[in-house]
Order: structure tokens, then sequence, then C-alpha cells
């Protein structure tokens, strides 16, 4: 028919915004998958922390995995398919059958801790110190800006920094004067 124009009855798709994701890793790939994921232009973040391991003839300072088998993807969901593709990956972290999310503050927090990581000790449980523990944000010195829950252990003042999708828990020591109460921790 002349002048008949086709009208596109699909909605376009909405833009998503993009969410923190954990993507795993095959044992000790970790830093391969990191680099394959950044040539395919993702927004990926793998917390290292340096450690001095001691050979026969010499000492060596080498980076090692925060969290082992675990690289965290700032993209959309719909992205999530692609890494598939990429050699390594071994899944997404997923929470009652969907891609569980890890928070931003979350992230801040890791790269924070890895900022200063002396004098932070990972703790995979310890859920025993948080049931009377208060939301904390560090407001002074070198892990300004972490936020996290109040507990006291073995006498001694500690902070927990939590990584909920992970289950993750790392312990740190900080003067409570570095301290401020938080109602609700920001999502």
């Amino acid at each position: 028919m002349p002048g008949y124009k086709r009208i596109n009855i699909l909605k376009p798709k909405l833009n998503e915004n993009p969410h923190w994701y954990v993507v795993k890793t095959n044992p000790q790939t970790e830093k391969k998958v990191y680099e394959r994921l950044l040539l395919n232009d993702f927004n990926v973040f793998l917390p290292l922390y340096s450690v001095v391991r001691q050979w026969s003839d010499r000492k060596k300072t080498i980076s090692l995995p925060l969290i082992p088998s675990v690289i965290f993807i700032n993209c959309t969901s719909d992205d999530l398919s692609k890494l598939y593709l990429i050699p390594g990956t071994n899944g997404i972290l997923n929470y009652l059958g969907k891609p569980a999310v890890v928070q931003d503050y979350e992230i801040e927090n890791l790269q924070i801790l890895l900022k200063e990581w002396d004098g932070v000790v990972s703790k995979e449980s310890c859920t025993e110190c948080l049931n009377d523990g208060v939301s904390v944000e560090v407001v002074r010195g070198p892990f300004k800006g972490l936020i996290a829950t109040s507990i006291t252990m073995n006498g001694n003042h500690r902070v927990i920094v939590e990584i909920d999708a992970l289950g993750s828990n790392f312990v740190v020591n900080i003067p409570r004067s570095f301290l401020k109460k938080l109602n609700k921790v920001a999502a």
C-alpha cells in the first residue's frame, strides 16, 4: 500500500543500571580471568593483597587474591551471559535463583581495606560476634569511609566489615574515637 509506514510495536528495552556481581573462577585463575575481562571491556575489580614469600634462595613479594576464585564485575544483568564466553569463568554467584548483587559500599569497603592491609584479619565465620553489633562508619584514619559493625573481641575493640553476597567478614582494629554510629547502612 502506498504511504504505508511500518511501526515497530516492540517496546524498546529500558536502560538498566549496572550492579556489582560476583564472578566465580577456576582455582588460581583469577588474574588471567581478570585480564581477559578487561580485554573484553568489562568493568572489573579483583581485590589483591601483597605478601612476602620465602624460598630457600630468595624472598619475593607476590600478590594474592583477597577472596580466592572470585572477581567482582560491574555490568547489567543482560551482560552476565557474555561472561560464559570468557575462558576460566566458572559461573555467577546466585542468591534465591538470581545473580547475587554486591552493594556499592561493600566494594568501596574492600578498596579501603586493601589500601591499609596491615592489621586486617580475615574471618570466614564470625556471626556470633554480630548479634549485638552496631553499624558504624570510620570518620578518621586510614580506613576513613569504611562502613562496618562494631564489636568487642577478647577485650579489644574491633569492627567487622561484611561482604554479604559472599558471606565473608574481615576484622579490623580501630579506635572508638575514629567511629561514628550509623542509624542504618546505605543500600
